[in-house]
Parts: structure tokens; C-alpha cells; sequence
């Protein structure tokens, strides 16, 4: 899988969607959107980790 290799362009992006999920959400619904993509991101960073220790 190829990735865009330009920090500020992908930091723009993930700034927007913030932006746009702020101004779309009530606060409970914000709240749970950031506990569920910090879920997400935690768990992604352990497979990560655990693929780099497994060789695969």
C-alpha cells in the first residue's frame, strides 16, 4: 500500500476531519468519537508492534 509521504498534508487532513466531526457531533457524541479513535489507534500501533516482533 503506498502512502502520502507529506506530514503536513496528512496533519491538514486529520485536522479538517476534527473540524468537520466538531461541527457535527453534540459533545457526548464527540466524546465517544475520541475514545472509540483513540481505541482504534492504540490497537493498531499494538498489532503494528507485535507484526514487527513476529517478522511478518
Amino acid at each position: 500500500m503506498g502512502a502520502d509521504c507529506d506530514p503536513l498534508a496528512l496533519t491538514t487532513g486529520i485536522n479538517t476531519l476534527a473540524a468537520v466531526l466538531a461541527q457535527t457531533l453534540n459533545d457526548e457524541e464527540l466524546a465517544l468519537a475520541a475514545a472509540v479513535l483513540t481505541q482504534l489507534g492504540d490497537t493498531l500501533a499494538t498489532i503494528a508492534v507485535q507484526r514487527q516482533l513476529c517478522g511478518q
